[in-house]
């Protein structure tokens, strides 16, 4: 219960970088590009890695949060099938324990919660401001005059075939600039879309391929 709602808030991404006019082009039809922002951020092997980090530093405190979680469902079933058997001030005294623990854990679920979401959305605005840079770089030298973000549901693209899909090239581009390594490989059943910390709900986003028609 904890592990799936502590973290549940942090999908609020951080607005992109400004958009750089390209300079003049000559006369001519448009090269568009298509990019799933979201996900080329969070793939790249630095997103993956700071993702993972950010993880592991809220796995003890998602732990703590369901241990007492666990401990509330135990004593409120005891309260249950013992409760005719108490006496009215033990019943009472039992009820207010278990209310208090109701407080404790929603009150330090909001923390996490709250917690969680700044990091993810320093982690990625950060980052984020890097890859925008490479990006930039990779359309001017590629002579791609508009590139259009297929990230979130409401994307005003309908359709973009395959090969104007440039997520990988800006992914690669960057993990070969950064120099981090790839992070060991999952079992492709358990590997996750995009890195994120247990409960965050990442923004959404089309598929790498193309997006999703509306």
């Amino acid at each position: 219960m904890a592990s799936g709602m502590v973290l549940s808030a942090a999908a609020q991404t951080p607005a992109a970088p400004a958009v750089t006019a390209a300079p003049a082009a000559s006369a001519g039809p448009a090269k568009i590009a298509v990019i799933a922002w979201e996900l080329a951020v969070a793939q790249t092997n630095e997103g993956q890695r700071d993702f993972a980090d950010l993880q592991k530093k809220y796995a003890p405190k998602e732990a703590a949060l369901k241990s007492l979680n666990d401990e509330i469902e135990i004593l409120t079933k005891q309260l249950q099938d013992q409760g005719t058997t108490l006496s009215d001030v033990e019943r009472a005294n039992r009820s207010k324990a278990i209310d208090d623990k109701k407080k404790q854990l929603d009150r330090e679920t909001e923390d996490l919660r709250n917690d969680g979401q700044q990091d993810m959305q320093d982690l990625f605005s950060g980052l984020q401001a890097k890859v925008y840079d490479v990006m930039q770089s990779y359309a001017e030298q590629q002579g791609f005059t508009l590139i259009l973000d297929i990230s979130q549901q409401q994307s005003p693209v309908l359709f973009a075939s395959a090969t104007t899909n440039i997520t990988k090239q800006v992914i690669d581009a960057y993990n070969l600039k950064s120099g981090v390594p790839a992070p060991p490989a999952q079992p492709a059943a358990a590997a996750p879309q995009a890195p994120r910390p247990r409960g965050v709900t990442p923004p959404s986003h089309a598929p790498a391929s193309a997006p999703s028609s509306h």
